[in-house]
């Protein structure tokens, strides 16, 4: 019996580990993945794991947006329409294709310019292509529009261009205006102490981990990302 279970507890432990290390939850649990063996490993595969796998879910949906392209990308040959081309587009945008997406929703936008959204679309395209320059225009119209733009992050992506083109003053008040997310406030703080404003900088970090404490465990695991970033953040502000 022993021997049976021997090779599936170390197999388990090392998985735990592989994710543990992928993943960086508390750092306790490594600590009881060592210590306490295949049961500390199911511990956590029950507890750290199991729920991770809903995250999996947009990975799925690869599969069918990558056949809805190839769909649209048949269909906008015979019916080149702005709505296909800004559907085609947002599909590239989450595919992470920014050349194509930006091309989509230029030739939208040569159709009809009576919505703001495939101006937001295509200046993330072209930020992320490394062209903030272009996408500066495409979010000042938006958040002029509407500030609170989706869900306060077309303020944010204006707050990153401007940063990026060098215009640190206009940066800095953009920042100062950003929604209340994790993911702005670390993208402000990490603007701040790049900028020598460390107080300023210090305060933000500490609302994340503030946050943090009361949040729900679904919810650290959807922005660990962001409050690994705030932490390391934190830990270089601290030295200094």
């Amino acid at each position: 019996m022993r021997s049976l279970f021997f090779p599936w507890g170390v197999i388990l432990q090392l998985i735990a580990i592989v994710h543990f290390i992928r993943r960086r939850p508390d750092t306790y649990w490594i600590w009881i993945i060592i210590f306490f063996g295949p049961l500390g490993a199911l511990a956590y595969f029950f507890v750290e794991m199991l729920p991770d796998l809903g995250l999996i879910g947009p990975s799925m949906h690869g599969f069918s947006r990558r056949r809805r392209i190839r769909t649209l990308e048949v269909t906008v040959l015979d019916n080149p329409s702005a709505g296909n081309y800004e559907e085609l587009g947002e599909l590239f945008l989450d595919e992470k294709k920014y050349a194509r997406a930006r091309e989509c929703f230029e030739e939208a936008l040569r159709q009809r310019t009576d919505s703001i959204d495939p101006f937001y679309r295509r200046g993330i395209a072209a930020f992320e292509l490394g062209d903030a320059k272009a996408a500066l225009p495409d979010f000042e119209r938006v958040v002029k529009s509407h500030p609170k733009y989706d869900y306060g992050r077309a303020r944010l992506y204006l707050a990153r261009a401007l940063a990026a083109l060098g215009r640190d003053e206009e940066a800095a008040a953009a920042f100062g205006e950003v929604s209340n997310t994790t993911e702005a406030l670390c993208y402000a703080a990490e603007f701040f102490a790049a900028h020598g404003r460390a107080a300023e900088a210090k305060e933000l970090v500490d609302r994340i981990v503030a946050r943090k404490r009361t949040m729900p465990a679904y919810q650290k695991r959807r922005e660990r990302q962001w409050l690994r970033r705030a932490a390391t953040l934190r830990r270089r502000l601290q030295a200094a």
